[in-house]
């Protein structure tokens, strides 16, 4: 009787719509990073331990809604950006800020490697008082830390509206690798970042 009454129960919610709770969803967490070419950070975070999802996309702006050509042609003050879901019980937001840090040159004031332009500033967008707080302090340990000599310029600002890139930028070192690999070595991305942090 117990077992029937269960069912029903569960049929009923589904019929009236209701979702069943999914604690390992209701545990993720999000970060917002921008480095440069959001196809290079995508390819960057894919890979780490505990990371859900990277989607590409536009933040920081004036504008909603923001076209690739809009945010490529500057104007708008979105940067090119990379949304991160990730489960805080496999990786930690420390850890996705040091690999945010080696993956940027955070030395330079609008613009990244190649790409020149605000809408290609390195920024962390922290999304509450924890990563805020967090983020400085990377920032400062890296100041310390750090084999180069130029100053840490990287802004640290909060989240604003994210918006979706469009499809076809979605994954798009996996759907155009050559193309991808051309850009990046031609940018001289790997190269600034292994004199920067070595490795």
């Amino acid at each position: 009787m117990t077992a029937m009454f269960s069912v029903m129960a569960v049929f009923t919610a589904v019929a009236w719509g209701e979702k069943e709770s999914s604690p390992a969803r209701e545990k993720l967490e999000t970060a917002t990073f921008a480095g440069g070419c959001f196809w290079c950070m995508e390819e960057a975070f894919e890979s780490q331990e505990g990371v859900i999802s990277v989607q590409p996309g536009y933040t920081g702006g004036q504008i909603e809604n923001p076209t690739y050509d809009a945010v490529s042609a500057g104007g708008t003050g979105h940067a090119e950006s990379v949304k991160i879901i990730y489960n805080p019980e496999k990786t930690s937001y420390k850890t996705l800020l040091s690999h945010f840090w080696r993956n940027i040159d955070p030395t330079v004031r609008n613009r990244q490697f190649c790409d020149f332009g605000d809408q290609y500033r390195p920024a962390i967008f922290y999304h509450n008082d924890e990563q805020k707080r967090l983020a400085e302090k990377s920032k400062i340990e890296i100041e310390k830390t750090k084999s180069f000599r130029d100053p840490i310029i990287t802004e640290i600002v909060k989240a604003s509206p994210f918006y979706e890139a469009e499809e076809y930028h979605q994954d798009f070192y996996k759907k155009n690798p050559v193309r991808y690999k051309f850009y990046k070595w031609n940018c001289g991305r790997a190269q600034r970042l292994k004199a920067l942090w070595g490795g």
